[in-house]
C-alpha cells in the first residue's frame, strides 16, 4: 500500500476547495484535524468563539468523511494530544507513515514560525501551499507596497476592483466614484427597521461542544448561552441569502449607527464565516454586486460592503504580514495605561461603553463602529497600552484572529505603528458618539458638558490626548488644525481640561490580568 500525503486543515480553514486538497485523492490522503489546548489558552479566548471553531471543524470534518476522505480527528481531551499543531502533525506523520505533509499556509505570524521549525525536524517533507482564498496573494501585496511613500487602503482598494471587475464600468468605477463612504454615515432614525439576523439552533454536535467549553473554559470570558452562530457551509449560506435579500439594502446607509440594545442592526454578521473559510468572500461580492445590477439594492450599500471585503480584509491582511513581527510590540505614542476592568465587566456608567461590551460578553461581537469609535477610541485617548487592548480584542471577537485583529487595533484604532497603515489617529470627543448613536440621550454623563465630574470622559480626555501626543501629531495635515482651537482657549479652560482628564484616569480600575492569561 504506497504512503499517504498527510493534509492538516486549521480551524480557519474550513473550505472544501482548499488548496492542501486541491489534486489528492481520498484514498491516499489523511485529512488531520486538530483540536489543540494552545491555540484555546494563548490568549483565554471568548467561550463561543472556542464553541464555534470546534463545532465548524468537527462539521466539516463529518462532510469529507462522507465525501469518502480518509479523516484523522484529534479531539481536545484525547490523552495523546500533545496540544499544539506542531506536536499533532508530527504525532500524526509517524503514525500514519506519510510520505509528506501538505498544509496551507496560517493566517498568524507565530503559527507559521512553528511550521516553519516543525519542517526543519520532520523526516518528511512539508509543503506549505499559499492561501488562494484571498484575491491578492501575500508576495502580491508586498510588491505594491514596495516603494510607497503611503499605503492607503484606498489605492488598494481600486486595484482590487480592477482586478476581479467588481461594480466596474469598463475602465472606469460604476457610477462614477471609487467609494461611496459618505453616503454611508447617517445616524440612527426612525426609519430604521431591521430584520433579525438568522440564528441557528445549536445541534447534537454543537451541544456537546457547549459542554465541553463549558466544563474546559469555565473561567474564560463570555457566555454560550445565546449561541446561534453558523457553523457548516449550509448554515452560512442560509445567513447569506438572508443579508442579501433583507438587510443589503439599508446596510449602506446606517452602516455606522449605533443604537442601545440593538447589537445588529442592518450589518451581515457574516465576518465569521467567512473567516473559518465557510463562505468565499468573493462570492459574496459577486451576489451583491448582482443584488445592485438587479435593481433590489444601491450602489452606496452593495460598494460599502464590497469595499469592507475587497478592501479592507485584503488590505489589513497584507499590512500583517508587511509588519509583523514587529506590530505586535509597536507603540509610536508610548501609551502605558493598563487596561481598565470595565472592559471585562461592563460595570461602567459610560452608556456607549457598558452596552459595547454587553454585547461583547454575550454574543462575541459588536459591529465595526463600536470597535473602532467606542473601545478603540476610548483605548486611544487614555492612553492605554496596545498590547493590552490588542489581547483583549483578541480574546472577546468570534471573528477574530491576529491577522485581522491585530493591525486593526494597533494601527488604526491605536496609531500604534506611528500611521504606517492610517493617516490619522482616529480620536474623537463625545460629540462624534453621540451623532451617530442614542447613547448619551440617557446616560449618567452629559456630553454636552466639557468638564467637571458629570462631562462625558470622553470629552476631557480628547483634548488630554492631543496635548499629550503634541509633538508627535501636530504636522499631521489631516489634523493640525486642532491645535489652532486649543491655543485659543483660555489658560483656565485649557487647565480644567486637563485636570478633568486626569481625574477620569485615576478613577480608572486596572484590569485582572487572569482574564487574559491563567
Amino acid at each position: 500500500m504506497p504512503q499517504a500525503i498527510l493534509v492538516p486543515i486549521l480551524g480557519d480553514q474550513l473550505t472544501r476547495s482548499l488548496a492542501s486538497l486541491d489534486g489528492c485523492e481520498p484514498a491516499d490522503t489523511i485529512v488531520l484535524f486538530m483540536e489543540v489546548r494552545e491555540e484555546t489558552t494563548y490568549v483565554k479566548h471568548h467561550k463561543a468563539k472556542i464553541a464555534l471553531i470546534l463545532s465548524a471543524m468537527r462539521h466539516f470534518a463529518a462532510e469529507l468523511e462522507a465525501e469518502g476522505w480518509q479523516v484523522d480527528y484529534v479531539r481536545l481531551l484525547d490523552p495523546q494530544n500533545t496540544g499544539s499543531f506542531a506536536g499533532e502533525i508530527a504525532r500524526a506523520a509517524k503514525r500514519h507513515s506519510a510520505s509528506a505533509v501538505r498544509i496551507v499556509e496560517p493566517g498568524e505570524w507565530r503559527v507559521m514560525e512553528d511550521l516553519r521549525a516543525l519542517a526543519a525536524r520532520l523526516p518528511v517533507s512539508l509543503e506549505i501551499l499559499p492561501d488562494d482564498r484571498f484575491v491578492s496573494s501575500i508576495p502580491e501585496f508586498l510588491g505594491w507596497a514596495q516603494g510607497r511613500r503611503e499605503l492607503r487602503m484606498e489605492f488598494f482598494y481600486r486595484l482590487m476592483r480592477e482586478k476581479t471587475g467588481l461594480l466596474m464600468d469598463g475602465k472606469k468605477p460604476e457610477g462614477g466614484r471609487w467609494n461611496y463612504d459618505k453616503d454611508n454615515r447617517a445616524p440612527p432614525s426612525a426609519r430604521m427597521n431591521p430584520v433579525p439576523v438568522p440564528r441557528f439552533t445549536p445541534d447534537a454536535v454543537t451541544q456537546e461542544v457547549i459542554a465541553l467549553v463549558e466544563a474546559e473554559f469555565a473561567s474564560h470570558f463570555g457566555s454560550v448561552e445565546r449561541f446561534g452562530w453558523p457553523v457548516t457551509a449550509g448554515e452560512a449560506q442560509q445567513a447569506a441569502n438572508a443579508f442579501m435579500a433583507e438587510r443589503l439594502l439599508q446596510f449602506g446607509t446606517w452602516q455606522d449607527a449605533m443604537v442601545h440594545g440593538e447589537d445588529e442592526l442592518f450589518h451581515s454578521l457574516l465576518s465569521t464565516s467567512i473567516n473559518l473559510g465557510l463562505l468565499d468572500p468573493l462570492d459574496l461580492c459577486r451576489r451583491a454586486e448582482a443584488e445592485y445590477r438587479e435593481g433590489r439594492a444601491p450602489l452606496n450599500a452593495v460598494e460599502g460592503f464590497i469595499r469592507q471585503i475587497v478592501g479592507w480584509r485584503e488590505f489589513i491582511r497584507g499590512m500583517y504580514w508587511l509588519q509583523m513581527p514587529q506590530l505586535r510590540e509597536a507603540n509610536a505614542l508610548e501609551a502605558t495605561l493598563p487596561l481598565p476592568q470595565f472592559y471585562w465587566t461592563g460595570e461602567t456608567q459610560m452608556r456607549c461603553m457598558a452596552d459595547c461590551v454587553r454585547s461583547t460578553r454575550e454574543n462575541a461581537h459588536a459591529h465595526h463602529i463600536q470597535r473602532l469609535m467606542v473601545l478603540g477610541n476610548f483605548a486611544l485617548i487614555a492612553g492605554i497600552r496596545p498590547q493590552e487592548l490588542e489581547d483583549w480584542f483578541l480574546v472577546v471577537y468570534a471573528d477574530a484572529y491576529e491577522w485581522v485583529e491585530l493591525p486593526n487595533v494597533a494601527a488604526m484604532s491605536l496609531f500604534a505603528d506611528g500611521g504606517t497603515l492610517a493617516s490619522k489617529p482616529y480620536a474623537a470627543s463625545g460629540n462624534y458618539i453621540n451623532k451617530m448613536s442614542n447613547y448619551c440621550g440617557q446616560c449618567r454623563y452629559d456630553v454636552k458638558q466639557k468638564t467637571g465630574p458629570d462631562a462625558c470622559p470622553f470629552n476631557p480626555l480628547y483634548w488630554h490626548f492631543m496635548v499629550k501626543n503634541r509633538k508627535r501629531l501636530e504636522t499631521n495635515m489631516r489634523i493640525n488644525r486642532i491645535y489652532g482651537t486649543w491655543d485659543k482657549m483660555s489658560e483656565s479652560r485649557r487647565s480644567e481640561y486637563l485636570q478633568s482628564a486626569e481625574q477620569v484616569l485615576e478613577s480608572l480600575e486596572p484590569q485582572d490580568p487572569r482574564w487574559v492569561h491563567d
